[in-house]
């Protein structure tokens, strides 16, 4: 079964959110470096948005970033199953902060999943009271 648009640009976003934390780059450095604006940038790692073919090429020039696995995971095992969890951590952890009603910024939430994410890739399971410890340190 294919899979919905939407899905896919989420799955890009995070793992665009993680090669750019990787990178240790913020979404302001990532956007200038990729000739983009920030808002264009930001709404890419969120899934709102498909990042364009040009942009993808300057992040695999100017980086090395394996294209393959930004726009298709094939690094994970499992990537079903890995859009999936993230998902339904990105569901979590934006309940969590409303229900508590902290505010970090959006390049903060970013690095929050993309470590949880990369923890997941790599067979860490990370508890959420370690998660919340995270959010603590990056309140605004």
């Amino acid at each position: 079964m294919a899979r919905e648009t939407s899905d896919l640009f989420v799955g890009v976003g995070a793992r665009l959110a993680i090669t750019r934390s990787d990178l240790g780059l913020s979404q302001t450095d990532l956007a200038k470096e990729i000739g983009v604006s920030l808002r264009a940038y930001h709404s890419y790692e969120k899934g709102e948005r498909g990042l364009p073919i040009e942009a993808l090429v300057k992040i695999h020039e100017k980086f090395g970033s394996d294209v393959n696995w930004i726009l298709l995971g094939t690094k994970a095992a499992r990537v079903e199953h890995d859009i999936d969890a993230l998902e339904e951590f990105e569901t979590s952890l934006d309940l969590f902060l409303t229900e508590q009603g902290i505010r970090i910024k959006s390049e903060k939430r970013g690095a929050i999943v993309a470590r949880w994410y990369r923890s997941l890739l790599d067979g860490k399971e990370i508890e959420m009271d370690a998660v919340h410890t995270w959010i603590e340190l990056l309140r605004e």
